[in-house]
């Protein structure tokens, strides 16, 4: 018997964009003897199943079902696309837990965390060889006072919105004079953000995932963004980053980081397939977090795909093993 899935794509961020491509590759990948497949597309304009050939339908909220020719569908789980909320966010995840329908991604708490970076962070701190940057937490009409920062954090700083996916709003301050213009380009973003050290080093992401009851790693990609450091335009022009999947280390690197990220995963209860970003500082080759990703990209250029091959596996049986553990 097949699985009927519902691939929920969209969104009511600026990622929106992003989960469309993202939902083009699962779809084209899900394994079409195992699993019947529905496309959703949520938006502020509501729920909908698009059919090629008729006009779309509203998903019914009360169980998350359709009615299709008179027949009533109902799903054995949820393929989550939507980077961004409310499907990054914990709020989706909420909802399916409540109408008792299992999905591929982390749960409702993990999801929440883990978008907001400084949290996750605190959570993080402590596992063994895991190092985090020295940074500082502000919010928006909160008391800070730019003259503390600067005291506090040497330059240069990265700025960021503590809440956000795919490095939008994101800055680089090499002048103490350019905090406070950062600043305001973070909070349109977001309210609350997060004003860390530079961390001189080597930038990887790396996919994480739990399958057959066992914590899998990756190999890691190496991140060599032309511009100064990797944000939205980096991510999504083809091109405008150099990757090497496999990235660049030694054997104990390697395995050092493996260790650090399965911890990761474990101790923030993740499911499905994540992604972390880490630098190896130059000087000390140590490991910094930079963050997670509960519900990585999946386009043509997400190093999601790039690992899976890198591997030496079919994304077919990747989704398959992700839709198993999880629903």
């Amino acid at each position: 018997m097949k699985k009927t899935i519902a691939l929920l794509t969209g969104g009511t961020t600026g990622e929106w964009v992003v989960s469309v491509k993202s939902a083009a590759t699962i779809a084209q990948n899900l394994d079409p003897q195992k699993y019947e497949v529905y496309k959703i597309m949520l938006s502020e304009n509501g729920w909908f199943y698009e059919p090629a050939d008729s006009v779309k339908i509203e998903v019914d909220k009360n169980d998350f079902s359709l009615t299709l020719n008179g027949r009533k569908i109902k799903f054995d789980g949820v393929f989550i696309a939507i980077h961004g909320s409310p499907g990054e966010d914990g709020k989706l995840q909420g909802y399916f837990d409540m109408i008792g329908l299992p999905y591929t991604t982390c749960n409702a708490l993990t999801s929440a965390i883990t978008m907001n970076k400084g949290y996750t962070k605190a959570i993080v701190n402590g596992i063994r060889h895991l190092h985090v940057a020295k940074s500082v937490q502000i919010f928006k009409d909160g008391d800070y006072s730019l003259d503390d920062i600067k005291k506090q954090l040497k330059l240069p700083y990265f700025v960021k919105p503590n809440n956000g996916g795919s490095s939008i709003g994101m800055s680089k301050v090499k002048h103490a004079d350019d905090l406070e213009e950062a600043l305001v380009k973070a909070f349109k973003e977001d309210n609350q953000i997060l004003i860390e050290e530079f961390v001189e080093g080597r930038e990887f992401s790396v996919g994480v995932f739990r399958a057959k009851g066992k914590i899998t790693v990756l190999p890691a990609t190496e991140v060599i963004p032309a511009n100064e450091f990797f944000d939205f335009e980096a991510k999504y022009t083809p091109g405008a980053t150099e990757e090497i999947t496999p990235g660049r280390m030694t054997e104990e690197e390697q395995s050092r980081v493996e260790e650090v990220v399965a911890s990761v995963y474990e101790r923030l209860n993740c499911r499905g397939v994540v992604r972390i970003d880490y630098f190896l500082e130059h000087q000390t080759g140590n490991f910094y977090f930079i963050e997670i990703n509960t519900i990585p990209g999946q386009t043509a250029t997400s190093f999601i795909p790039q690992q899976v091959a890198a591997m030496g596996m079919q994304l077919k049986d990747f989704y398959t093993q992700i839709i198993e553990e999880t629903v």
